[in-house]
C-alpha cells in the first residue's frame, strides 16, 4: 500500500508545477487578437491564391509538354 502513496505524490506536485506555469501566460487582448486573427486571414487568402496560380501554370506546362 505505501507504493500507491508514492506514486500520488509525484502527480500532485506535476499539477503545482503545471498550475504555476500556467499563471505566468500572458493573454493576448480583445484588440490584438483580432488584428492577429485578421492577419492569419489575410496571409492565409493571399497564399492560398499563389498556391492556385502555380497550381495552373504547372498544370497549363504539363498540358503543353504532353
Amino acid at each position: 500500500m505505501g507504493d500507491a502513496a508514492n506514486e500520488k505524490a509525484p502527480v500532485k506536485s506535476w499539477f503545482k508545477g503545471l498550475k504555476a506555469e500556467y499563471k505566468k501566460i500572458v493573454w493576448p487582448g480583445k484588440e490584438s487578437l483580432a488584428k492577429q486573427t485578421v492577419a492569419v486571414v489575410i496571409i492565409t487568402a493571399v497564399l492560398s491564391v499563389i498556391i492556385a496560380l502555380l497550381d495552373a501554370v504547372v498544370k497549363f506546362g504539363i498540358d503543353v509538354i504532353f
